[in-house]
């Protein structure tokens, strides 16, 4: 048999270093290395350290709802150009990519499923389809869920991970704050409950508006959450800021958190507070929890 090319044996090469990479997993945190699948297993939890990985939706969903009750909403909505954005790439074009990657249309999903029993509403923002950035259509998505569970009488849960507005959307992207934060009103109206989970990363227009207008706001341990980044804060207060600013465990200490819920728990959690909030029917009448 012939010697392989250079050109061949460099590109076998990659593909053993490739295949044995996606073998393991190196832990940000700990620096330690462990089996992909005994990760997995963990539920993307560093088995060393407890450092939480972070989530495709298709994960959040399969650990979070009962197995088979999911059903997805507003899936074929999609957003077009209306500012004709463009930077490097134009934006008509980012937005074909992320949608050949992720396979969605937007950085959420949305539709309706069970938590332990318990019927709600779910909404999981996905930070791999660029950067989890809140444009007109998540808005429009995350407001008609909500709108839909008033009028189905269901509780909501959000999943939150943002890099924050969608800037190729401009003042478009900033709008869905206050879209957003409408349909919230009118869930409370309704006396329906709202459950926001801040995952790793929630940040800028997201933070300051859905997130963080939960009747009960929980957080993953260790999630980065806040409006600016830290160099930009330290940059415009000339002042330096705390360890562990903007960490999960730095917004509980100062009150702006509920819960801090570890993965191994979150089901289980979100599950025990839908029963116990219950939900509210179209007409205002309360509704049995799932147990009784």
């Amino acid at each position: 048999m012939a010697d392989r090319q250079p050109g061949e044996r460099t590109a076998a090469a990659q593909a053993q270093t490739a295949a044995a990479d996606d073998i393991w997993v190196k832990c940000p945190r700990c620096r330690e290395i462990a089996f992909r699948k005994e990760v997995e297993r963990n539920l993307n939890v560093c088995p060393k350290c407890g450092y939480h990985h972070r989530l495709t939706v298709e994960q959040r969903l399969t650990i979070t709802l009962d197995r088979g009750s999911w059903h997805e909403l507003f899936e074929d909505l999609a957003a077009g150009d209306p500012l004709e954005f463009h930077d490097s790439k134009p934006y008509p074009q980012r937005l074909e990519q992320a949608r050949r990657a992720s396979g969605r249309n937007d950085a959420v999903v949305t539709g309706m499923g069970k938590i332990e029993g318990h019927p709600a509403a779910v909404a999981v923002m996905d930070f791999a389809f660029m950067g989890g950035s809140m444009g007109t259509i998540v808005g429009e998505k995350i407001a008609r869920l909500i709108d839909h569970a008033v009028k189905h009488g269901l509780a909501v849960v959000v999943f939150c991970a943002s890099g924050g507005a969608r800037m190729q959307e401009g003042v478009l992207s900033l709008m869905q704050m206050a879209k957003v934060a409408g349909a919230i009103g009118r869930l409370r109206d309704a006396h329906l409950p709202y459950l926001a989970v801040l995952c790793d990363p929630t940040t800028g227009g997201v933070a300051a508006s859905f997130a963080m207008l939960g009747d009960l706001d929980l957080a993953e341990p260790g999630a980065l959450i806040g409006f600016a980044g830290r160099r930009v804060i330290e940059q415009t207060t000339n002042q330096v800021l705390p360890e562990g600013f903007q960490s999960a465990e730095f917004l509980l200490a100062h009150g702006m958190l509920d819960a801090i819920v570890p993965r191994s728990q979150m089901r289980v959690t979100l599950g025990r507070l839908l029963g116990m909030l219950g939900a509210r029917g179209p007409r205002g009448r309360r509704r049995k929890p799932a147990s009784a």
